[in-house]
């Protein structure tokens, strides 16, 4: 079973061309293709007269009625409309012309903006305005690719295949350049929106984290050391054996307050990590691990701080499953660098099975990841072995910015 949380770096922008949109080169011979071609230039002028009387009829009486507040609300309706004639050409162009081509993404109307807010943003919407061009353009054109293909049908049909394929690759260059998502950024946007969520939720739970290690245990402890001295202090004079028992005691109480702390410090960023880098800090955390574990960390030089916090912590996180429930008898940690990535492989002999949904914490370390442009790849069929592969994006030490919160 192998689960994969792809990396926005590495999607195709969307509208871009791909391989498998290109129809095969023209030929004399009238092949499926060709026919699917000539059926789309042929329905051109009736689609092409809906979308156009459409678009008139709105932009008409939106823009007429501007001078009165029903004006605005009618041009964002026909706004959304025109969306939906969009997605029906992206839909023709796909069954007839083979241009694969990703859906918009929906406005995002913000609940609590109010009606203007979200009227204003329906008024600015690019995908409708660009729509609205579409369908302009198209009257003309639908006009001349149905005339052209009708007349080559009885006049020029030897030649047809090469007239039609002329005409639909202006067709597909139209449906791109007006019908694909605004670019690469409109895309940007709404994942860094959704890595934020991300962001804020696992510094949340971090912070919950700290506050219940600390109140159950260091907090209770030092809570007790303080009771204790205080019998302590009432019983100097009366009962000095007592006393010294008591401060004895509390000595063993601060020594275990003080290794909590340190483990609670080690939970947050370990000091190895800061002295000595990922080689040192993996070997640290490879040496706790019930199962002996093989640490290779190959790089030239330390990544920055917070990239190498997410390595650190995503080896430890794996390194505790493979403890808990891979029953294995060896594992192996690798970490190298390449071209502009950090990638780390955690692989272990036993019995496999793991889901990215198993509750073991993988998803979460999937969307941290995910949250900073990484990539999670697990690959686990029963029986085992399980090898998981981790990406990061490789950012130099000196000068570089952190990732806030999911850093740690």
């Amino acid at each position: 079973m192998t689960q994969r949380i792809p990396s926005p770096g590495t999607t195709a922008a969307r509208g871009a061309a791909r391989p498998d949109d290109r129809p095969p080169p023209a030929r004399l011979a009238y092949d499926r293709h060709t026919w699917k071609e000539i059926a789309h230039l042929l329905a051109n002028l009736p689609v092409a007269l809906l979308g156009f009387t459409y678009v008139v009829t709105m932009m008409s009486i939106g823009f007429g009625l501007t001078v009165t507040v029903v004006g605005f609300p009618l041009l964002a309706a026909g706004l959304v409309g025109a969306r939906q004639l969009g997605r029906m050409e992206r839909a023709r162009a796909r069954a007839l012309l083979g241009v694969r081509i990703e859906e918009p993404s929906r406005l995002r109307l913000r609940g609590g903006g109010g009606f203007f807010q979200r009227l204003w943003m329906q008024l600015k919407d690019p995908v409708g305005w660009r729509t609205v061009l579409y369908e302009f353009i198209r009257l003309p054109w639908g006009v001349l690719t149905f005339t052209v293909t009708l007349v080559s049908l009885f006049v020029l049909w030897p030649v047809l295949p090469f007239i039609a394929r002329g005409l639909t690759n202006a067709d597909r260059a139209m449906v791109r350049a007006l019908l694909s998502p605004s670019d690469e950024l409109e895309r940007r946007i709404a994942e860094l929106e959704s890595d934020r969520g991300v962001v804020v939720d696992t510094a949340a739970a971090d912070l919950r984290r700290i506050e219940r290690d600390l109140h159950d245990g260091a907090q209770a402890r030092l809570v007790a050391l303080a009771m204790g001295l205080g019998l302590a202090k009432e019983k100097v004079l009366e009962d000095p054996d007592a006393a010294a028992a008591m401060v004895e005691e509390a000595h063993g109480e601060v020594k275990l307050a003080l290794q909590e702390l340190r483990d609670l410090a080690r939970g947050i960023h370990p000091a190895v990590l800061t002295d000595r880098g990922l080689d040192a800090a993996l070997s640290s955390v490879a040496s706790r691990c019930t199962v002996p574990v093989k640490v290779t960390v190959d790089l030239p030089e330390r990544p920055a701080a917070a990239i190498e916090g997410i390595a650190y912590f995503t080896v430890s996180e794996l390194l505790q499953n493979v403890s808990k429930h891979s029953g294995a008898k060896s594992a192996s940690v690798d970490v190298w660098r390449t071209k502009t990535r950090l990638l780390i492989q955690v692989w272990d002999d036993g019995g496999g099975g793991a889901s990215l949904d198993g509750g073991t914490g993988m998803k979460g370390l999937a969307e941290r990841l995910d949250a900073v442009d990484g990539l999670f790849v697990l690959e686990s069929p029963v029986g085992g072995p399980t090898t998981v592969t981790a990406e990061l994006p490789w950012r130099d030490r000196s000068g570089a910015r952190g990732f806030g919160p999911a850093a740690t």
